[in-house]
């Protein structure tokens, strides 16, 4: 078997919604949709429970997102690409500077400390790509929802136990770029991101959800938070 000499490289590792994005692209995606009349107005009625609930600290985010996504699966089949790419850029040229100081200003560090850069999220690939291009990202994992052949979205998405593995997809991403665990860098903000900071050298919990601060304080993990213009570790 060949092996390759070429001399392995540090990573980072992001979720994106929550932990760079100050909201979730995929609401934000939603709201666009819901705005160019691609998805009915009504819509918002499915989700605004969840959302006021959570707001009113009665119910909780991972209720909410949950709905968005549930609007999301059940309103893009019949949707053409061309559309859907078309909200993405206006969602991302609207929002692409709402983001933590904290996060970004890790990534402008790792970068010139030539860290590849990997993205994981469960939002959409076409908007995941255009917003993480903007930040320097090499990589980017996303759910990939599915095209027919008149390049119309089926309302499925491809390989979703897949995205849902976030450790498998580091494992593999380590083996395919020729990337090294040594010196590695991860941050995450719930407790879908606890399996790959368990893997990496350096798990950062940043601005966690109580589940993973939890996790975090009991394996003495880095915790930050930011909040309004100020950045502070627990």
């Amino acid at each position: 078997m060949k092996t390759s000499s070429k001399t392995p490289q540090k990573v980072a590792i992001f979720d994106i919604d929550g932990t760079i994005f100050r909201s979730s692209l995929l609401i934000e995606l939603v709201e666009v949709l819901i705005e160019k009349e691609i998805f009915p107005l009504s819509v918002r009625v499915d989700y605004e429970r969840e959302k006021v609930r959570w707001l009113d600290r009665k119910g909780d985010y991972e209720a909410y997102i949950n709905a968005v996504v549930v609007v999301f699966v059940k309103n893009i089949k019949g949707v053409r690409y061309d559309e859907f790419t078309e909200a993405a850029k206006a969602v991302v040229a609207r929002y692409r500077h709402r983001t933590y100081r904290f996060t970004e200003d890790l990534i402008e560090d790792l970068k010139r400390k030539h860290y590849y850069l990997l993205a994981i999220s469960h939002s959409p690939k076409g908007i995941l790509d255009l917003f993480c291009e903007e930040l320097g990202f090499d990589k980017v994992y996303g759910k990939f929802y599915e095209l027919g052949p008149t390049d119309c979205f089926t309302g499925r998405v491809e390989d979703e136990h897949l995205i849902g593995n976030k450790a498998a997809i580091l494992r593999r991403a380590l083996e395919k770029e020729c990337l090294a665990i040594e010196g590695s860098v991860g941050v995450g903000d719930t407790e879908s991101d606890i399996s790959f900071l368990e893997l990496v050298e350096r798990p950062i919990c940043f601005n966690p959800n109580l589940k993973l601060y939890k996790h975090a304080k009991r394996n003495g993990w880095e915790i930050v938070v930011e909040r309004k213009d100020v950045i502070y570790e627990l």
